[in-house]
């Protein structure tokens, strides 16, 4: 084969998988929840619920499968201009549905109260007590400007606990490197129908609904 020829072959070997690759992705669908929409009230009221998960995060996900199929066309073509101007939208959409998935999974009926086992004590290790973990998560979530998230996630390198903010849907992980085991939305579509401007009193009441099982086995499975 002429060496110049190969170009072209690889040219059009690439674009046959990704064309592969796009033909075979699933697209991302909504979750379910494992609880109903009023099963967090007082705290989240039903209105806030039905609809944070049923518009809002919907949004995310059916603009994150529109992008990614245009990310999918421009990458066939070979269009690294098209591929770098839909980044913002995937980082934006995507991002609202990593946080939002992880969310869901977050709040459970029955939740409040501490964690239990090696949750509680790598939080008395890294903070020096639940308390003082809570108060500092609960001011850095407070102190978002505008929208976003306040977070606890585990820090693969040092085997630590932090927390962490993040503006508007960026994801933690993708962009501090720290793995996602709690996240506060402090978006106001996440609670201005019931607390109005009044975020501090949003986030006090938050954490009557903690699920610290999940963020346990979350903690769990980024160790590993």
């Amino acid at each position: 084969i002429s060496s110049h020829l190969c170009p072209f072959r690889c040219a059009a070997s690439l674009s046959q998988a990704v064309n592969q690759v796009a033909a075979s992705r699933q697209k991302h669908t909504l979750p379910d929840l494992t609880y109903d929409y009023g099963a967090l009230e007082p705290h989240i009221c039903a209105e806030i619920m039905q609809l944070h998960h049923s518009k809002h995060h919907a949004t995310y996900v059916n603009n994150l499968n529109v992008t990614e199929e245009k990310y999918q066309e421009a990458l066939a073509k070979g269009d690294v201009t098209a591929q770098v101007a839909l980044q913002p939208a995937l980082k934006f959409n995507g991002g609202g549905h990593i946080n939002h998935t992880i969310f869901w999974t977050n709040l459970c009926p029955n939740g409040g109260g501490e964690p239990q086992g090696e949750l509680m004590e790598a939080i008395k290790r890294d903070f020096g007590s639940f308390q003082k973990m809570k108060d500092k998560m609960s001011a850095a979530t407070v102190a978002v400007q505008g929208s976003g998230w306040g977070w606890l996630g585990y820090d693969k390198e040092s085997g630590r606990l932090r927390i962490a903010a993040c503006a508007n849907q960026d994801p933690l992980q993708g962009t501090t490197g720290l793995v996602p085991l709690l996240g506060i939305d402090v978006w106001e579509h996440a609670y201005y129908l019931q607390y109005k401007n009044v975020r501090p009193d949003y986030v006090k009441a938050i954490w009557n609904v903690i699920n610290w099982e999940n963020v346990s086995e979350r903690l769990q499975t980024a160790k590993k």
